[in-house]
């Protein structure tokens, strides 16, 4: 009797745990229903592993770096320091140099007015225009919507590759408009491109920025110049 009762325990011990087993299991499904997994976490892993793949194969200078594709976690800036203080990648300083030299030469005055770009330095420009839109009446929502009209989030910003530069003028000696007509038909030949072209928002996401000018080198500067296309359209086509 004793055996048989011994037996009959186990049966219902494993039974009991069993039923323990399934209840637990619903509840954890349930407990994810109720709260997901951090869809904005989700989305910025999402995010990584897009842009990783596009940039997989694509040299140092065509890095793409937007809203869908972030500053790769191996990517490594070589900065050097600028006379006025900003920095920017070793690698673009000749031609950057030659580029300002030559201006110069056509009589016009211009200086690197931002360079690399930390991403903490990103995050404080971005909070600092979201803030002035908050300012003007905005919700938190709608000025962090307007903010990223012109501030790219931190981590998706080109400056932290250290190969972007905005470009200004001296306007002691010559007018912006001058400056960005000159780069506009003359940047190409050192390498550099407009990235942000006033007729490419709708790809590149960005609002026209006549002053913000990207190293790709020499051989895609002059294609994406002559055939009057953006970097995105021009990786998309030389991945086909």
């Amino acid at each position: 009797m004793k055996v048989r009762r011994s037996v009959r325990l186990r049966i219902w011990l494993v039974s009991f745990s069993a039923v323990i087993v399934i209840l637990l299991g619903g509840l954890c499904l349930n407990i994810e229903k109720l709260f997901p997994a951090n869809e904005e976490k989700v989305a910025i892993s999402k995010v990584k592993e897009a842009g990783t793949a596009v940039n997989a194969e694509l040299p140092w200078n065509l890095i793409l770096v937007n809203s869908k594709n972030p500053v790769p976690d191996n990517y490594e800036v070589r900065l050097l320091e600028l006379s006025n203080g900003r920095k920017v990648d070793e690698r673009i300083y000749p031609e950057l140099q030659q580029m300002f030299d030559d201006a110069r030469a056509d009589g016009l005055e211009l200086f690197v007015a931002e360079g690399y770009r930390t991403r903490e330095d990103q995050q404080r420009i971005l909070d600092s225009r979201i803030d002035a839109y908050m300012n003007e009446g905005n919700s938190k929502k709608e000025a962090k919507r307007l903010a990223l009209m012109w501030v790219a989030e931190p981590g998706t910003s080109e400056h932290e590759l250290g190969i972007s530069v905005d470009i200004n003028a001296d306007k002691d000696t010559c007018s912006s408009d001058d400056l960005y007509a000159w780069l506009k038909d003359n940047a190409y030949k050192y390498g550099f491109i407009m990235r942000y072209p006033e007729d490419k928002a709708d790809v590149t996401g960005v609002n026209n920025e006549p002053w913000h000018y990207r190293y790709v080198g020499k051989e895609a500067a002059d294609q994406i110049y002559s055939q009057g296309i953006c970097l995105e359209e021009y990786i998309e086509m030389k991945q086909r």
